[in-house]
């Protein structure tokens, strides 16, 4: 039987709409605010355990620490207006940074540890943060990065001799009337800026209720695990759920590890489990999946892109109960659109709409298809957005006049409600949860003086999500192996992200479309049909 949440149709617009949205704190306070206050209940009780650093923390040491920086900013100055610039690993004091930041009203901007210079340095020149919190891993690349700004930067992880570190940081005096600001513009506001794919885009996230949704039958017994680092939406809600929820986190400032993770979940017990479907993928292959014990885990969440139905099915087996939940979403509208409470029934979906949100299906003219009728996924949250950060027209070009967001992923609703994405945008590469466009690769081959075109894609696999893989003409005369191409992107691209660890192929000409379009849909199964022929010959 389907859990099945409020949920409307209406035939006439053929929009599916949750039910309203309540409020479980008064309406007036910010999330900073409301953590603030949540984090001085159960002063006692663990808030965080880092499980590489070997640290824990109370909820009142760490709602200490989170004043300390608050206290820390005011010193320098920084006002509402300013922006808190954030490039770090899962480290033990990270979270007192973000709280830090929504005590004083100040939104940071998070960036993956991964990124490149140029990206960094492109994104940070945006948004221009005049106070930097970094690992001493990249420190001299941030540096450098921003050496155009006025930024002050602080160091979180192996220091830098001379360079302020968190440590120093939390040595500020909090003075005794310290209080959480109220914010200016009320929580329209906005609360942090993540990334976007492709051509470089800050996306703010407003101080919104909505970003609990999903979260709400959270409890003080739950332990929550994440492997995300704060650039990412679904950790930005696992840092703001854990305080406001008074929950148990487990962090971890190290790269993924299969194993470590399944150790994990049974010594702490893991209740509350949000990963990357490539994460998933990792665990079931693991040889400690099958002897380490799920019992603990209630929910099973996965969100950011597809996850095999066997990863699912694999994962099911091992859960107690119906724990298996996909949530889909985009960084733009700020928390998770749609939930699927119901894997059981619906294995494929990725769920109905959460509170306060509507969904509806377009065609090629913009007219609002029925149910089980294929079109674009449109999604309206009722909330105030800020857009991208300086950029209006992008902004503009993303939701329309009516305030509906266009994801450019294709899907379906169904008979019940349940949405389904068959496709995401076709012009994304994500690989291990770094996205970017194809073409950005797409012109770097095109550079290769034997190159006459090329046309760049994702394989999809379970452990890292989009591979990246190229299928290139050669010119005329020219001599070209797929080796060539592949180790050419090696010597030009320092990012593993972006390496064609798919391999390359080289064809006569590309697939197109009979208006003369690459088509690369059909080039990516070329590709497919002729590694496949060579793996069978072999």
């Amino acid at each position: 039987m389907f859990y099945k949440p409020e949920i409307a149709y209406d035939a006439v617009s053929k929009v599916w709409s949750s039910r309203a949205e309540f409020d479980h704190f008064a309406p007036d306070l910010s999330i900073g605010e409301i953590i603030y206050r949540e984090m001085q209940r159960h002063p006692q009780q663990i808030a965080q355990i880092s499980v590489t650093e070997r640290t824990e923390l109370r909820r009142d040491e760490l709602h200490l620490n989170s004043k300390a920086v608050a206290s820390y900013m005011r010193q320098l100055g920084l006002l509402q207006t300013d922006i808190v610039g954030i490039v770090a690993r899962n480290t033990t004091h990270l979270s007192a940074v973000a709280y830090g930041c929504f005590y004083m009203g100040i939104a940071f901007h998070s960036l993956n540890i991964n990124y490149e210079q140029a990206t960094i340095s492109q994104l940070f020149n945006i948004t221009k943060p005049r106070l930097l919190f970094c690992d001493g891993d990249e420190y001299e690349m941030l540096k450098a990065a921003t050496k155009q700004l006025d930024c002050y930067i602080v160091t979180m992880r192996r220091h830098v001799a001379g360079v302020m570190s968190i440590e120093q940081v939390l040595q500020t005096p909090v003075p005794l009337d310290f209080k959480p600001a109220k914010l200016q513009q009320g929580n329209n506001q906005t609360l942090a800026i993540l990334c976007t794919i492709g051509t470089p885009k800050a996306v703010t996230i407003t101080n919104s209720r909505k970003i609990l949704n999903g979260n709400l039958m959270l409890t003080t017994s739950d332990v929550q695990y994440s492997h995300r680092t704060l650039d990412c939406l679904t950790s930005l809600i696992t840092t703001i759920t854990t305080a406001v929820f008074s929950t148990k986190r487990i962090i971890a400032d190290n790269a993924f590890d299969a194993e470590q993770t399944l150790r994990l979940i049974e010594t702490y017990k893991v209740s509350w489990l949000l990963l990357a479907p490539a994460h998933f993928g990792s665990l079931v292959s693991s040889p400690l999946f099958e002897r380490t014990s799920l019992d603990s885990v209630q929910h099973c969440m996965f969100t950011g892109g597809r996850c095999s139905l066997r990863v699912q099915q694999a994962l099911r087996q091992r859960l107690s109960s119906d724990g298996m939940h996909f949530a889909y979403g985009m960084t733009e509208v700020g928390s998770w659109a749609t939930l699927n409470w119901n894997f059981d029934e619906k294995p494929t979906s990725v769920g109905r709409p959460t509170a306060g949100f509507q969904l509806k299906i377009i065609d090629e003219r913009n007219a609002a298809r029925g149910p089980n009728e294929l079109g674009e996924i449109c999604l309206h949250n009722g909330q105030y957005w800020a857009g991208y950060f300086g950029d209006p027209q992008e902004s503009q070009q993303l939701r329309d006049a009516a305030f509906w967001f266009h994801t450019g992923d294709l899907g379906y609703v169904d008979a019940d409600g349940f949405l389904y994405v068959l496709d995401r945008n076709k012009e994304i590469v994500k690989h291990q949860n770094i996205m970017y466009y194809h073409n950005e690769l797409e012109e770097l081959i095109a550079r290769m003086p034997q190159v006459a075109d090329v046309c760049v894609f994702g394989i999809w696999s379970e452990r890292n999500g989009d591979e990246p893989a190229a299928v290139v003409v050669k010119r005329a005369g020219a001599e070209l192996q797929a080796a060539e191409v592949v180790a050419y992107v090696q010597q030009h691209v320092a990012a593993h992200y972006k390496q064609l660890i798919g391999g390359a192929l080289i064809v006569d000409d590309l697939q197109r479309s009979p208006n003369g379009k690459i088509n690369r849909a059909a080039n990516k199964s070329h590709f497919l049909q002729v590694k496949g022929q060579i793996e069978k010959s072999n």
